[in-house]
């Protein structure tokens, strides 16, 4: 919680709503009545009236972020372990329940994407997760992770294609179009050779990773 916000409540760490509530009310009463005096005494009560009515709406704000954040993080668990049972359309009906998406829910719809075999897709997830929370590195290196991929299969597929007299099926300057580092909206949703030899490699990365393990 805010210290700030405590103080001008004269409260401590870990108030309840019933303490911030009647905190708020007991001093609004108090400087209600003193914002009526003369001179400074006056102004002060009414500058102090302000600030307690914004420190009583920024905590209990935050008490409601945090009550959510416990709700969703049980939610994403969920999600997560249907995920690993394989079970992709109940991880789908459990994330679109969400009101609230933030970095970790599109992170996680990232990976259900990749599940149903939908690589634009899910490449937009990760970054609009990376846009959320900057400083994650889970989120960066899975984003990394799976351009580095599509990159190396996709120059594997074109190098095959040329050993093959230069026949191209779908790869376009050495990348799989669609699928190369700048994210282009061509409707293209994954499929194809490229798809195919990135779907164990990169569900095995985003599953370790779900469990905090190395991805290798």
């Amino acid at each position: 919680m805010n210290k700030k916000n405590l103080e001008i409540l004269g409260l401590s760490e870990g108030a309840t709503e019933a303490e911030i509530t009647a905190a708020y009310n007991s001093l609004r009463a108090k400087y209600s009545e003193e914002r009526f005096l003369d001179g400074e005494a006056g102004n002060n009560a009414a500058k102090m009236l302000t600030k307690i009515e914004t420190a009583y709406n920024e905590l209990l704000g935050e008490l409601s972020e945090d009550a959510q954040s416990k709700d969703g993080g049980a939610s994403f668990a969920k999600v997560e372990e249907f995920i690993r049972a394989g079970n992709i359309a109940e991880a789908q009906r459990t994330l679109d329940a969400f009101n609230e998406r933030n970095a970790q829910w599109h992170y996680l719809q990232s990976v259900v994407f990749y599940r149903k075999n939908w690589i634009n897709e899910s490449k937009k997830q990760l970054e609009i997760a990376i846009q959320l929370d900057p400083s994650n590195d889970k989120y960066k290196e899975t984003y990394r992770k799976l351009n580095d991929r599509m990159q190396s299969d996709a120059q594997s597929a074109q190098n095959a294609t040329q050993s093959n007299g230069g026949y191209q099926s779908g790869y376009q300057g050495g990348a799989y179009q669609g699928q190369d580092m700048n994210y282009r909206d061509d409707g293209q949703m994954g499929g194809g050779a490229c798809a195919s030899c990135l779907d164990t490699c990169f569900t095995c990365m985003c599953l370790n990773i779900l469990c905090n393990g190395c991805c290798r």
